[in-house]
C-alpha cells in the first residue's frame, strides 16, 4: 500500500518523534486536546496535576484556603495573571495565590550542585495536542500546540507540499482565520510563538494581528543564504522537532531567551523570540566554552540585520551563569565592551526579567575609577568603551586566579591597538611573574606621574623580571576569552580573533551572512537600485610658468580644487534635490529621508550652504537640512572668514541630532566622517555619495541605508565618485564569509627591523640603557628619570635631522610606524618572547613622537594657478550591482618592510594634460566634426593597437571610448555632440560611418 501523504501524517510523525524518543525525562506527552479549556486557554487536567506533584505542600495550603472550589479558584487567579503579567513572566516568577506562592515551571540550575533544582527540572511536563479546538465562536482547531506543564506556549499550524501546500498557506491561515481576540491566540497572554512549518521552511511570529500579521524566517540557512540544507533520509525542516523543540532547548528559551520589550518611543510591546542563527551562535558558543574553559577567541561574523544586540546580551548572560563539568563558574567577570547605549538598558532589563536580579549589569560611563572598582569588586556583567582601559589602576586590581569573558561589539582593527593592549595588560594573570608584576602601573603613565624619592640603580636582574611582566601580557591569555562580534571584519580582526581552518587560515567561528540577511528580508540590498554617475571636466593652466610638482601630491590637489569648485557643487546639488524631490520623497509614506555622504568637512559646510542657496532659489520650504561633522572649520563661504561648528550651523546641540532629523522638520543630512557607522535610521531610504568608498567604509558607509520599517520597499544609492566595478569589490569581500589570502609571517617584524638597523641612527647600548629607566619598578622611579629618558632619544633625534636625503627620513619614519603598529599586532596573536625586541619597541615608540613632523610636499596654488574650463555631469551606469557567491579573501597588507615610494615630479601642464586625458577629455581645434573625431582616436594607443584586429573586435574598444571621445568636442561642436548623446537613432547612423572609417585609418598607422 502506497504512503499516505497527507498533512495528518506529517503531524503524527512529528506527535511520534517527540512523544517517543529519547530518554524518558524528555519526552513529551500525548495531549487530550478534550482537556483544553477554550476560555481558560490551558490544559487544566495538566495544570493541577503539575502543582500537586511538585508543590504538594503549596497545594495543600490552596485547599486550606480555597476549600472545595480550590481548583476552580487557583484556576481563576491563574487566568487573572497570565492576562496582566503575561505567560513568559508567570512562567518565570510563579504566581500568588491567597498569599501562597505556586511556580508553573521550573528551570534548570546554573550549576548542578542543588539536586533539588534539578530534580525539580525533571518534574516539568512537556505535551503535545493534536487538533486543538481553542475557539469559543466557531470549531476552528490548530494544528498542534505545544504545552507546558498545562500551558500553551507554541502553536504550529503544518503543510505538506505533496498535497500542493507550504507555508505559505499556513501564514494565511494564521492572518486570516485565526482571530488574535482568542484567549489561546492573544499576544503575550498565552501561546508566546506561532510557527507556519512545512518540510522545507520553518517560519514564525509573535504576535497575530489579522493581515498585518509579520512572519520572519526560522531557518537555518542553505549555501550562504536563505532556507534549510537537505537532511538524508529526514525533512529539512526536521530541526526543529528533533533539536529546537527538545526539552533541554524549549526551556532554556523560554528561561533565558524569550523576552518582552517595549518601545521607548510608542509604548508598544514586543515579544522577542530568538531567530535560528542567535539561538545557533549563542549555543555554540557556550558549548565550545564548556568544553575548552577559558582562554579562546572567538569571531562572529554577523551581518547588519542580524540583531547583534540580542545576541551579545544573551551571550553575556548565559556565560554569567555558566559553569564547567566540576561546577566552578567559568568566568568571574563578563566584560561587554560597546559604544552603544542601547544595549546596557537592554541587558540590565533582560536580566532583571528574566532572573528578577538588580545589580547583575554595571554600566561604566563616568570614569575610569568606575572601571577600576567594577574590576575589583568582581562586578558580574560590566559594560563599557575600550577607551577606559588605558586609565584603569592596576594597582587596585588583582587577577590572580580571575578569569574574564570580553565580549567586543563591532570589533575592527582597533583592538590590535593601545588601549586593547591595555585591556590585555590589566586582565592578564601575571601573579606568576611576581607581585611586582600585579602591582605595576603602564609605564606611561608611571613616567609622567612617579613622584618616588630617591633614585636607585635596578639590578640586571630586575629589569629583566619588570621587561617579562609586561611581555606576559603578549598572545593568547589563559584567563581571557574574547567574543568578537562584526559584520566587516579587518585581516587584523580575523587574525586576532579568527580560528584556523581546514588551511590553516583564520576564519570566524559563526557566520549570518549578508547575503542570508537580505534574502531572508531583515535588511534591504543597497545595491540594487545602484547609480552612478561620472564627471566630465578640463582643467588649463592659467599662469605662465609652469613649475614641477609631485605627481601624487598635485593630482590629489587638483581633485580637491574641482571637487570644491562652487559650479561643481552646484550642479550636484540641483541633482541630489531634484531627485530627491521627485523620486525620493513620498517614500515610505511621506517620511523617507536622505544622506549625503562628503569627502571632507569643509565639502559639507559648503554643500550646505549650497542647499540653502538652491532651496530657498526654488521655494522648497518643505526640505530641512542638517549638517554633521566633528570640529571647526574656518572658511570664506559668505564672503568672509568664519568658524563653523555642526552646533551653529544646524542650531541644536549636537546630542539632539538624530532625534531631529528623525522628525518631519528635516528629511536630508549632510556627513563628513559623522554618521557614516553606527547610525541606525531605518527611514534613510536614499544614499549620494560623493567621496572616495572602498573596502570596509564602503560597506559600512552604504549599510546605513539598509535598515527595514513598515513602508519601507526599496533603496537607492546615487554615487557620484565610485564606480560600479570598485563598490562590488568591497562588497564582495563580505558577502557570504571573510577569510585573508595569507596570514600574518611574524618575521616581517624583523624584516622592518633590519631597515631600521642599516639607518644607524642608534646603537644597542643606547636601547639597553633606555630600558633600564623606562622599566624601573614604580617606587624606585626618581624625579629626575623622564629626563634621562629624553637623553637617550634626543641624539638619535639630531641624528635624524641630520639625514641628507629627504627620501632617508621618509623611508625611516615610514619603517619606525611600521614596526610600531606591526609588533603591537603580532603580540596579540602569539608572545614573541624576545625581550631585546620588546625593549626597542617601547624605545621606538617613544622616538616616533619625538621626530619632527612632515612638513609636506608642496602643491599649486590652484585657485591662481589653473582653471575649470569644460564641466559635464553625465549618468554612467544605472541598474543593480550584482555578488557572487564566493567567500570574500582579504588581501595581506602587512607584508614588506612599508617604505613609501618616491612622488615622481613632473610639469604642471603635463599633469593637467594626463588629468584631463584619463578622464576622456582630450580636445583640439579641427574643423570637421567626424574627421576630428577620427583624429583623436589616431591619438588612442590602444585603439590603434587594437585596429589590427577584425572590425567586430575593434568595435568593443571603440564603443569604450566614443562616449569620451564626443564629450570632449562638447565645447566646440555643441549640437552634434548633444544630438550624438541623446538621439539613440541619430547614433547608431553616425557609428555606421565612422566605425568603418576609424578602423581603417587607424588600421595604417605604423
Amino acid at each position: 500500500m502506497a504512503i499516505d501523504t497527507k498533512e495528518r501524517t506529517f503531524e503524527e510523525e512529528i506527535e511520534y518523534c517527540l512523544t517517543s524518543t529519547g530518554k524518558k525525562s524528555e519526552k513529551y506527552v500525548k495531549g487530550n486536546p478534550a482537556n483544553f479549556d477554550r476560555r481558560l486557554a490551558m490544559d487544566t487536567k495538566a495544570v493541577i496535576l503539575f502543582i500537586k506533584d511538585t508543590q504538594p505542600d503549596k497545594w495543600s495550603d490552596l485547599c486550606k484556603r480555597h476549600g472545595a472550589d480550590v481548583e476552580e479558584g487557583f484556576l481563576k487567579r491563574l487566568n487573572a495573571e497570565l492576562n496582566n503579567r503575561g505567560m513568559i513572566d508567570v512562567l518565570r516568577h510563579g504566581i500568588t495565590d491567597l498569599g501562597v506562592e505556586v511556580r508553573l515551571a521550573f528551570f534548570k540550575p546554573g550549576s548542578g550542585m542543588n539536586k533539588s533544582a534539578t530534580a525539580l527540572y525533571e518534574k516539568n511536563v512537556l505535551q503535545i495536542t493534536r487538533q486543538v479546538k481553542y475557539s469559543e465562536a466557531n470549531e476552528n482547531s490548530i494544528d498542534s500546540v505545544i504545552f507546558l506543564n498545562g500551558l500553551p506556549i507554541i502553536t504550529i499550524e503544518l503543510k505538506n507540499p505533496l498535497t500542493g501546500q507550504t507555508y505559505k498557506n499556513a501564514i494565511v491561515q494564521y492572518q486570516n482565520d485565526r482571530n488574535p481576540r482568542e484567549a489561546l491566540l492573544t499576544f503575550k497572554k498565552r501561546a508566546l510563538v506561532h510557527f507556519a512549518v512545512d518540510t522545507e521552511e520553518v517560519w514564525m511570529t509573535t504576535k497575530l494581528q489579522r493581515l498585518d500579521t509579520v512572519f520572519i524566517p526560522f531557518n537555518r540557512g542553505y549555501k550562504d543564504g536563505a532556507g534549510n540544507p537537505p537532511i538524508r533520509g529526514d525533512y529539512r525542516t526536521s530541526y526543529l522537532w528533533k533539536k529546537i523543540l527538545q526539552k533541554d532547548s524549549l526551556l532554556d528559551i523560554l528561561h533565558r531567551f524569550v523576552q518582552i520589550k517595549k518601545d521607548e518611543n510608542t509604548g508598544k510591546e514586543k515579544l522577542i523570540f530568538p531567530r535560528y542563527h542567535q539561538l545557533d551562535a549563542v549555543r555554540y558558543l557556550i558549548s565550545q566554552v564548556y568544553e575548552n574553559g577559558c582562554g579562546g577567541n572567538y569571531l562572529i561574523q554577523h551581518s547588519a540585520g542580524s540583531g547583534k544586540s540580542n545576541s551579545i546580551a544573551w551571550l553575556a548572560h548565559h556565560l554569567e551563569n555558566l559553569h564547567d563539568a566540576d561546577d566552578e563558574v567559568v568566568f568571574h567577570s563578563i566584560i561587554v565592551i560597546t559604544d552603544r547605549k542601547v544595549l546596557d538598558k537592554q541587558l540590565q532589563r533582560d536580566i532583571f526579567n528574566m532572573e528578577h536580579k538588580a545589580g547583575v549589569v554595571m554600566r561604566v560611563d563616568k570614569n575610569a575609577r568606575q572601571l577600576t572598582t567594577a574590576l575589583e569588586k568582581g562586578e558580574r556583567i560590566i559594560i563599557c568603551t575600550l577607551q577606559k582601559f588605558p586609565f584603569v589602576d592596576v594597582q587596585k586590581v588583582a587577577t590572580a586566579g580571575k578569569r574574564f569573558a570580553i565580549i567586543v561589539d563591532e570589533a575592527h582593527s582597533s583592538q590590535s591597538g593601545k588601549a586593547s593592549e591595555r585591556l590585555k595588560e590589566v586582565l592578564a594573570d601575571i601573579s606568576e611573574q611576581g607581585e611586582d608584576a600585579v602591582e605595576k602601573k603602564l609605564h606611561e603613565f608611571a613616567m609622567e606621574e612617579s613622584k618616588a624619592e630617591a633614585e636607585e640603580q635596578d639590578s640586571d636582574e630586575e629589569l629583566a623580571d619588570e621587561i617579562k611582566a609586561e611581555m606576559a601580557a603578549h598572545g593568547q591569555q589563559k584567563n581571557l576569552s574574547f567574543f568578537a562580534f562584526t559584520a566587516t571584519p579587518k585581516q587584523k580582526t580575523l587574525e586576532i580573533f579568527g580560528r584556523k581552518g581546514a588551511d590553516g587560515k583564520p576564519e570566524p567561528c559563526h557566520v549570518y551572512s549578508m547575503k542570508q540577511a537580505i534574502e531572508e528580508g531583515f535588511i534591504f540590498d543597497v545595491l540594487e537600485n545602484y547609480t552612478t554617475y561620472k564627471t566630465y571636466f578640463q582643467l588649463g593652466k592659467k599662469i605662465s610658468d609652469d613649475p614641477m610638482y609631485g605627481k601624487g601630491q598635485a593630482n590629489k590637489a587638483l581633485g580637491k580644487y574641482m571637487s570644491l569648485h562652487p559650479h561643481n557643487l552646484a550642479q550636484k546639488t540641483e541633482i541630489i534635490i531634484e531627485h530627491f524631490r521627485s523620486q525620493v520623497k513620498n517614500r515610505i509614506g511621506g517620511q523617507a529621508k536622505a544622506m549625503l555622504v562628503t569627502g571632507s568637512r569643509l565639502h559639507a559646510v559648503r554643500y550646505y550652504f549650497e542647499f540653502l542657496k538652491y532651496i530657498k532659489k526654488m521655494g522648497y520650504t518643505d526640505l530641512g537640512v542638517l549638517v554633521a561633522f566633528s570640529g571647526t572649520v574656518k572658511d570664506n563661504i559668505t564672503g568672509e572668514i568664519k568658524e563653523y561648528t555642526e552646533e551653529n550651523i544646524n542650531n541644536i546641540p549636537e546630542s539632539q541630532l538624530p532625534e531631529k532629523f528623525e522628525s518631519a522638520e528635516y528629511q536630508l543630512l549632510l556627513v563628513a566622517e559623522k554618521y557614516q557607522t553606527g547610525f541606525d535610521q531605518p527611514l534613510l531610504h536614499t544614499m549620494y555619495v560623493d567621496k572616495k568608498l572602498s573596502g570596509v567604509k564602503a560597506v559600512q558607509t552604504l549599510s546605513r541605508i539598509n535598515r527595514t520599517c513598515p513602508g519601507k520597499i526599496d533603496t537607492f544609492v546615487l554615487d557620484f565618485v565610485n564606480t560600479r566595478e570598485e563598490i562590488a569589490k568591497a562588497f564582495q569581500d563580505y558577502y557570504v564569509s571573510t577569510t585573508v589570502a595569507e596570514t600574518t609571517d611574524p618575521n616581517v617584524i624583523y624584516d622592518v627591523k633590519n631597515v631600521l638597523d642599516s639607518f644607524m641612527l642608534y646603537t644597542d647600548k643606547e636601547i639597553d640603557a633606555f630600558a633600564k629607566v623606562f622599566f624601573k619598578e614604580r617606587k624606585k622611579q626618581g624625579n629626575i628619570d623622564l629626563g634621562k629618558l629624553n637623553s637617550f632619544i634626543d641624539p638619535v633625534v639630531d641624528k635624524f635631522k641630520a639625514l641628507d636625503d629627504k627620501q632617508d627620513k621618509l623611508d625611516f619614519k615610514s619603517s619606525l610606524t611600521k614596526f610600531i603598529r606591526l609588533y603591537a599586532f603580532l603580540t596579540h596573536i602569539i608572545s614573541l618572547g624576545d625581550e631585546s625586541l620588546h625593549k626597542f619597541y617601547v624605545f621606538a615608540k617613544c622616538l616616533l613622537r619625538k621626530l619632527p613632523k612632515d612638513g609636506g610636499e608642496h602643491v599649486p596654488n590652484l585657485d591662481s594657478d589653473v582653471s575649470l574650463q569644460y564641466y559635464r555631469v553625465q549618468k554612467a551606469y544605472e541598474g543593480s550591482i550584482k555578488l557572487e557567491d564566493e567567500e570574500g579573501v582579504l588581501n595581506n597588507k602587512t607584508s614588506g618592510t612599508g617604505l613609501p615610494l618616491e612622488d615622481e615630479k613632473d610639469k604642471l601642464s603635463e599633469i593637467i594634460k594626463n588629468l584631463n586625458e584619463r578622464l576622456g577629455t582630450n580636445f583640439t581645434e579641427m574643423d570637421k566634426v567626424l574627421e576630428q573625431l577620427v583624429q583623436d582616436m589616431s591619438a588612442n594607443q590602444e585603439m590603434i593597437l587594437r585596429s589590427k584586429n577584425t572590425l567586430d573586435l575593434f568595435k568593443i574598444i571603440y564603443d569604450e571610448n566614443i562616449m569620451d571621445i564626443v564629450l570632449g568636442r562638447m565645447t566646440k561642436n555643441q549640437e552634434f555632440c548633444e544630438k550624438y548623446l541623446e538621439d539613440e537613432e541619430f547614433r547608431k547612423e553616425v557609428d555606421k560611418i565612422l566605425l568603418p572609417l576609424v578602423h581603417e585609418r587607424l588600421s595604417k598607422i605604423q
